[in-house]
């Protein structure tokens, strides 16, 4: 059960959506921006929303009660969000719980205070739910930068089904929507996870219906030292097993999970050592990667590069750094059309 509007103090207008001079005949999209604490990012997150090309938005700004001036960039933009709050809630899952409680919208979505979405992505979206009416939720690729701005890769996806999910195949939640309903009957976050608490909601969204992918950059993800993704890279890996677990004894995902068992273990295993890698913490990756490839050795194959600088990372730590800046300046001379994408809508932004 999601908690009522009525239970927090809010700031809200009486008409949640955008005022245009063209008529509204288009699918309300609803956004909601979770923040604690980030002021440097959260303006460029809020510019994102109100700065698409799109007629019937609805958007609420959720703030944990920050100290840091984010609750004067919120007011800033005030007469423009549908509402805001800040109080202290039960963290990021609570705040988005809350937020889509307000909402009215036929699509939702939620954008991390750190994050942003790329113009006309809400066009995009609205445009693949009116022609596929059977889909209940929809991804695209994604940037991922640094937190000085700075592109570090391009994540781009594929065609995933539940069982893809499952075995802890990610898909990036900045570029992730879905249908109003899908929300509703999947129960919204569970607020016993805090860092895979998107993928346990895109499993039971899976299990009760169909998702697609589409080949568009859509939104913009940071990854920087104080991130979650980063600084608390371990948590992870622990929440993954919780997942496994879950999918066990779900009425939905128990009989897929008796058949791909190894597989789900070891994309889980996979999961682990590919964040306890990107936290620097070689050895326990390593042995999480073995452990992955006994159960499931083709994930482990697809993912040999990060394998092999692992290993380096243990045994010459140094030059698995050099070897690293090498290769993702490489990446980046690759990608050039993607940082002038990315430099354009950061000029669109300030």
């Amino acid at each position: 059960m999601l908690p009522l509007v009525e239970n927090y103090r809010f700031s809200r207008r009486s008409d949640t959506t955008r005022s245009f001079k063209e008529p509204m005949t288009r699918p309300t999209i609803s956004i909601v921006t979770p923040s604690y604490q980030q002021a440097a990012y959260l303006e460029t997150a809020i510019r994102s929303v109100l700065n698409q090309d799109y007629p019937a938005l609805e958007y609420f700004v959720m703030d944990g009660a920050s100290s840091d001036g984010s609750v004067e960039i919120i007011q800033k933009y005030e007469n423009q969000l549908s509402g805001w709050i800040s109080e202290k809630d039960g963290g990021q899952a609570d705040a988005i719980n809350k937020g889509f409680s307000c909402c009215s919208g036929d699509i939702f979505g939620w954008i991390n205070s750190d994050d942003f979405y790329l113009r006309k992505s809400f066009s995009a979206v609205a445009d693949f739910f009116a022609s596929h009416p059977d889909v209940d939720l929809v991804y695209g690729d994604v940037l991922s930068l640094d937190g000085s701005n700075k592109l570090l890769n391009v994540m781009h996806y594929k065609d995933y089904d539940l069982t893809d999910l499952m075995t802890f195949r990610i898909i990036g939640q900045p570029a992730v929507f879905f249908r109003r309903r899908a929300w509703e009957e999947a129960g919204g976050l569970d607020l016993n996870y805090h860092y895979l608490l998107d993928h346990h909601l895109w499993l039971r969204i899976a299990s009760r219906g169909k998702i697609a992918y589409q080949h568009n950059l859509w939104a913009v993800a940071r990854f920087y030292a104080e991130a979650k993704n980063r600084a608390h890279a371990a948590e992870f890996g622990k929440e993954a097993f919780r997942l496994a677990e879950w999918m066990k004894t779900d009425a939905l995902l128990k009989k897929t999970y008796q058949q791909k068992q190894r597989r789900i273990l070891g994309g889980a295993n996979w999961l682990d050592a590919n964040y306890l890698s990107n936290g620097d913490m070689a050895w326990k990756a390593l042995s999480r990667y073995w452990d992955a490839f006994c159960l499931f050795p083709g994930r482990v194959l697809e993912d040999h590069r990060r394998l092999a600088l692992t290993l380096l990372m243990t045994a010459a730590p140094q030059k698995a750094a050099t070897l690293y800046e090498k290769k993702t300046a490489k990446r980046l001379e690759q990608m050039k059309t993607c940082q002038a994408i990315l430099d354009e809508e950061l000029k669109h932004l300030s």
